[in-house]
């Protein structure tokens, strides 16, 4: 049986890749679009608004109208809108939830949490499972390599018109190498260096964002010693890795348990 999604900002660029990437899989179903009160779209056929063929099924405001029905929810719209979201499905019951919204406040990520334990759902800082990968490499480098003598850096570049830095997949990638020096990443973290900033400290994990262009996600760790340095990066050559990944989380969180899950989840199977 196909995999029946509701899209939660379906209007947006991410919502309309999804769309579309939904439309050329016959393992699921286009069951449901959600915009805000006063969108344009309103009312609209998410297929024609995607640029695919005709799809009879209009966005709607109410999520509850929405994923009636519905297996999973794909969320791509913004943190108030994602914790919203998973308080009404949890309060309805029954349908799962797959957001790739970054930027929630500790208190919006505890009300998440909170949501989890009455449905699934899995939070991801980035839908490609290529970044799941290279998430559990860094893991890996970095609890194999001794801190003191092997400094850790990220860099990160994105197109003009992204709004915040450092990327969510760049705090996820600082995050996880210090996790696995036992670590906590709030207290080793360096966002960018400018002026006379002195040695550099041990044990410290620098973040550096890049911004130009129309670059979709670039994403480098930089493992460096006095006499070596070990890179693990990944490269997102079209946004359709990201609608893919989100509808791949989708199928493999329908029917799961409560619970709060990632995409290393997904590629463990």
């Amino acid at each position: 049986m196909p995999v029946n999604i509701t899209i939660l900002g379906v209007s947006g660029r991410m919502g309309r890749a999804i769309v579309a990437e939904i439309a050329l899989d016959r393992r699921f179903n286009l069951h449901g679009g959600i915009v805000r009160s006063d969108s344009e779209h309103d009312g609209q056929d998410i297929g024609t608004l995607a640029g695919v063929e005709y799809s009879g099924v209009n966005a709607l405001v109410r999520i509850e109208d929405a994923s009636q029905g519905a297996d999973v929810v794909i969320d791509v719209s913004v943190p108030d809108a994602t914790v919203a979201a998973a308080e009404r499905l949890a309060a309805m019951g029954g349908v799962a939830m797959v957001t790739g919204v970054t930027g929630l406040t500790p208190e919006q990520s505890e009300r998440l949490k909170a949501a989890s334990e009455k449905i699934p759902i899995l939070a991801a800082r980035n839908f490609s499972l290529g970044v799941a990968i290279v998430e559990d490499l860094i893991r890996q480098a970095a609890a194999a390599l001794p801190l003191h003598r092997w400094d850790a850096e990220i860099v990160e570049t994105h197109h003009r018109a992204k709004t915040d830095a450092p990327s969510g997949t760049a705090l996820m990638m600082g995050e996880a190498i210090a996790e696995a020096r036992s670590q906590a990443f709030d207290q080793v973290a360096t966002m960018g260096r400018t002026g006379q900033t002195g040695y550099r400290a041990p044990g410290t994990i620098g973040v550096a964002s890049v911004r130009g262009g129309s670059v979709i996600g670039e994403h480098e760790a930089r493992f460096l010693s006095d006499y070596e340095t070990i890179t693990v990066g990944h490269v997102a050559h079209d946004r359709r890795v990201f609608a893919r990944g989100a509808i791949d989380a989708a199928r493999w969180i329908a029917g799961k348990p409560a619970g709060l899950y990632s995409m290393r989840d997904v590629i463990a199977g």
